[in-house]
């Protein structure tokens, strides 16, 4: 540096990755490039750091499942020195994480999570270069294919209780998702008047609010589960702000609380309709089908689902049995 021979410890302890990065330097120098002094000390725990600071400041992703990916990552690169963090490292935790039993879609969304965190690194002067992420992803397995059609979701829902009854009416009109979105609905998100339900930037995935005009079913259906909150309201003698309050008398203590979830009558429900393997998240792919078969725009079918992208949404727009034989019929026809 300036004439003079500096000798500087990379901190590695495999010779390769020590002369990689003494050649980074010469070609630095060779280049007329700043040299980096921090590069070879900086640690992954600095750069996620970052990328929780990030995420938290833009919103960009739901922090609740930012936790989750980076918790995996932390066990396994929490100590190393970025600059170590390279092709064959991240080969390692794949292998790690499929050890553990994670799906290979889990292990894919923890790569790139991984590889955001390495380009606000670089991007920072805290790495380098990139390391070489090509061909490190999985295969994922296809997309579920479950979802309900008419008569099955009228057999699962005439075994819930009222209130869920409804609840998984607008789950099943509008592809809601059922805990984030239609659970934490509020009185005050349901105007009969105008007939629409609305869901608060707040409460959706993508942060953008959404607002749907219910059918008369659906507005018949929810003027009734208002009447049965304000019930209970005069009952227990306080406001009940919540659209699907816990109004089971066995359990006193959670009287009026907000409903968080009801996977136990669900499961009971379904075994009950003789479709035990459906899941709640179904209704996120059965309103994406119906309403396109319903001749209803795909872009005004994904305001409705809260689907931000075109492909994620044909990945819920699932082609049933019924479907081709519909097709069939209408080939029939034309002949």
């Amino acid at each position: 540096m300036n004439g003079k021979k500096v000798i500087e410890s990379t901190g590695l302890t495999d010779e390769r990755e020590a002369r990689r990065v003494l050649k980074e330097r010469e070609g630095r120098v060779a280049t007329g490039q700043p040299i980096l002094p921090r590069v070879d000390k900086v640690r992954y725990e600095e750069i996620r750091d970052d990328l929780s600071r990030y995420y938290a400041a833009t919103q960009a992703r739901e922090l609740g499942e930012v936790g989750k990916r980076l918790a995996h990552l932390d066990k396994f690169f929490g100590s190393l020195r970025v600059i170590a963090i390279d092709r064959s490292t991240i080969l390692r935790y794949i292998e790690a994480r499929q050890a553990q039993g994670a799906a290979n879609g889990t292990v894919n969304r923890e790569i790139t999570m991984l590889g955001t965190m390495l380009r606000h690194a670089v991007a920072a002067n805290k790495l380098v270069r990139l390391p070489d992420l090509r061909k490190v992803k999985l295969k994922e397995a296809t997309p579920r294919q479950g979802f309900f059609e008419p008569e099955q979701f009228e057999w699962v829902r005439k075994r819930l209780s009222q209130d869920l009854q409804v609840a998984v009416s607008i789950a099943y009109t509008f592809g809601w998702r059922m805990q984030s979105e239609v659970l934490a609905l509020c009185l005050r998100h349901v105007d009969l008047e105008a007939g629409t339900l609305i869901l608060e930037p707040s409460m959706t995935k993508n942060g953008e609010g959404r607002v749907v005009y219910v059918t008369p079913e659906l507005k018949m259906l929810l003027a009734e589960q208002i009447a049965r909150v304000r019930a209970l309201e005069r009952k227990l003698g306080r406001v009940i702000p919540y659209l699907f309050p816990h109004a089971d008398q066995a359990a006193p203590q959670l009287l009026g609380t907000q409903r968080a979830d009801f996977r136990k009558a669900w499961i009971s429900a379904c075994k009950g309709a003789g479709v035990p393997d459906r899941l709640r998240h179904d209704f996120r792919r059965t309103p994406a089908r119906n309403l396109v078969r319903r001749g209803v725009p795909e872009r005004v079918a994904m305001m409705i689902t809260g689907h931000k992208t075109r492909s994620v949404f044909e990945r819920y727009n699932i082609v049933s049995p019924t479907d081709l034989q519909e097709a069939a019929r209408k080939l029939s026809e034309a002949r």
